[in-house]
C-alpha cells in the first residue's frame, strides 16, 4: 500500500504568541509526505533531525496500535518550505503526515482530527508554543484563517482574492529576538486580530509587522518600505526572520526591489486557496 499527500506552507497576520489567537494566509509552495506499508512492523522515517520527532509523534497520533503491530510503515517527506523560517513549515509537515496516514490506516477521520493530530503532535515534539492552529488551519484548507489556538477553534475564514502573491525574504542571518518578548505588548496583537477577525486583513499584517519586527531583531523601516513599494501587508513571518509581503502581481518586482540591498534570498510564491490533497498509489 502506497498512500502520497499535498499540503502548502502559509505566512502570518497575526503572530499568536501573546493572545494565543493568530491569522494566517496560504500560500503555494507544497510539503509532500509519502507512507508505504508493508508485511512487518515498526516505523521507518527516512528523514533525520528535528523533522523526525515531529513526523513520527504524528504517526503515532494517526495509526492504531494494532496497525502498528501488523504493518512496516515508511514515511517520507519533500517540501518546498524553509525549514526554520517562520512559515509554517512544521505545520505544513505534521498536516501532510496526519493526512496521509488517516487515510492509509483511519479513513474515518474527519478533517479537524487530521489538524488536531499534527497540532499535539506539534507541541510534543516542542516545535511550536501554542501549537500553531492558526499556521495549519491555513496550510489545510488556504485562503485566510482566524483563530483562536487555545481553543482549536477556527474563528473566521474566506477566500484570498486572486492575482495575489507573496514576495518572501530568506535572510542569512538566521537571528532573531526573544519570541517571549512578545507577549509584552498583548493589546497591539489583540487590536491586530480584532481587525483580521472583521476581514481587515491587509490592516491587521501591517500592524503585526511594525510590532513584530520591533521585538524579532528585524528593521520596522523595511516593513513601511514594503508598503510603499505596493505591499498591500507585510510582516515578520511567524517568529521569524522571514518577512513576507503579500501584492498584486504588477507589483511584485518593486516589491523584490525593496529587498535588493539586505542579504539573503527572495522566495516568489502565488497565495493559495488550495485546500489538501490525498490519493492512493498502488
Amino acid at each position: 500500500m502506497r498512500c502520497i499527500s499535498i499540503v502548502h506552507g502559509a505566512v502570518s497576520l497575526v503572530n499568536a504568541i501573546a493572545t494565543r489567537r493568530g491569522a494566517t494566509l496560504g500560500i503555494g509552495l507544497e510539503v509532500r509526505a509519502t507512507v508505504e506499508a508493508g508485511p512487518g512492523s515498526g516505523v521507518i522515517i527516512e528523514q533525520t533531525g528535528l523533522s523526525s520527532r515531529l513526523i513520527r509523534s504524528t504517526v503515532l497520533r494517526v495509526v492504531p496500535k494494532r496497525k502498528l503491530l501488523r504493518n512496516k510503515i515508511s514515511i517520507s517527506v519533500e517540501s518546498e518550505i524553509p525549514a526554520g523560517y517562520g512559515l509554517k513549515s512544521s505545520s505544513a509537515i505534521s498536516s501532510a503526515v496526519a493526512l496521509v496516514c488517516s487515510r492509509a490506516f483511519r479513513p474515518g477521520f474527519t478533517d479537524r482530527q487530521v489538524l488536531l493530530a499534527g497540532v499535539e503532535a506539534s507541541i510534543e515534539s516542542k516545535v511550536s508554543i501554542t501549537g500553531a492552529y492558526d499556521d495549519a488551519c491555513s496550510c489545510y484548507f488556504g485562503g485566510f484563517n482566524v483563530t483562536d489556538n487555545e481553543k482549536r477553534r477556527r474563528v473566521a475564514h474566506s477566500r484570498a482574492p486572486p492575482g495575489l502573491g507573496a514576495v518572501i525574504f530568506i535572510p542569512r542571518n538566521r537571528k532573531r529576538g526573544r519570541v517571549k518578548d512578545l507577549g509584552r505588548t498583548p493589546r497591539v496583537f489583540e487590536k491586530a486580530w480584532e481587525l483580521a477577525r472583521n476581514k481587515k486583513y491587509w490592516e491587521a499584517m501591517n500592524i503585526n509587522g511594525f510590532a513584530t519586527a520591533s521585538v524579532l531583531n528585524s528593521d520596522p523601516t523595511l516593513i513601511a518600505r514594503l508598503i510603499g513599494a505596493g505591499a498591500l501587508g507585510a510582516s515578520v513571518s511567524g517568529n521569524g526572520p522571514a518577512v513576507a509581503a503579500v501584492a498584486k502581481k504588477a507589483d511584485i518586482p518593486g516589491i523584490k526591489k525593496a529587498f535588493s540591498s539586505l542579504e539573503g534570498r527572495v522566495i516568489v510564491s502565488n497565495v493559495s486557496n488550495r485546500g489538501p490533497k490525498v490519493w492512493s498509489a498502488g
